[in-house]
């Protein structure tokens, strides 16, 4: 049994969506999974199993930051779970986002050190599972959902000193700050595991004008993720 994640192999589905927000673990299963049962709670990670649509899936939060997040990816992977989806907020760094917007990611900048002592420190690209990310495209176009599509940056920063870090990631192309994925992408590569992540827009930084998202608006956001990242999850 892991030590965080206290559970037995098998009792976690194949498929796992992975909020950083432990109650949004619970309210996610609450709310959408039918014959639920709760898998853990070792350090207020929740976790639960049940089905969607008759398809076993789980949901496990992960907490904030990618030295966290990665105790539970690394074993989620020992308990058997093969295809981790982070369903997350982000920080939007292109004017055209608007607070809410969905985005899938291609890949994730590595600005933490997680993900860069995973790999020794050697250049690298931490990308997201392409049956992932085209499942995700897919999924919303039937639903009629815009997605962004493109590069994120994970960043060991929430309040970030670093005066105009936001403006070179947005000039470069990279579409939003997040701070889990590139360690999820490093560590699905290295285990042999699909990843993928979906973002909600809870926060626009663009030309040093910060914007936050109401609760109902991210409320309603988040729920427009979650069916897209149970299609992506559940597909067979």
């Amino acid at each position: 049994m892991p030590i965080h994640v206290r559970a037995q192999p098998g009792e976690y589905a194949e498929a796992v969506l992975l909020p950083g927000d432990p109650l949004r673990a619970r309210y996610i299963a609450e709310t959408y999974l039918e014959d639920v049962v709760q898998r853990n709670s070792e350090r207020g990670l929740l976790g639960f199993t049940g089905t969607w649509n008759g398809k076993p899936v789980s949901v496990q939060g992960t907490g904030m930051g990618c030295p966290g997040a990665a105790i539970v990816f690394e074993e989620l992977v020992q308990l058997g779970c093969k295809r981790l989806l982070r369903v997350g907020t982000c920080g939007g760094l292109q004017p055209q986002h608007e607070l809410g917007d969905l985005i899938v990611a291609l890949t994730a900048v590595p600005a933490d050190s997680t993900a860069m002592h995973l790999v020794g420190n050697e250049p690298h690209c931490p990308t997201a599972s392409w049956s992932l990310i085209h499942g995700a495209v897919h999924a919303a176009k039937e639903i009629g959902q815009d997605l962004h599509v493109g590069p994120i940056v994970s960043s060991d920063l929430f309040y970030n000193p670093n005066e105009g870090q936001y403006d070179r990631w947005s000039k470069r192309g990279v579409l939003a700050v997040e701070m889990e994925a590139s360690a999820l992408f490093t560590i699905g590569a290295l285990r042999g595991v699909e990843s993928g992540c979906l973002l909600t827009v809870s926060d626009i930084v663009v030309e040093g004008v910060f914007k936050r998202i109401s609760d109902d608006e991210l409320r309603a956001a988040v729920d427009r993720m979650t069916k897209i990242a149970l299609e992506v999850a559940t597909a067979e």
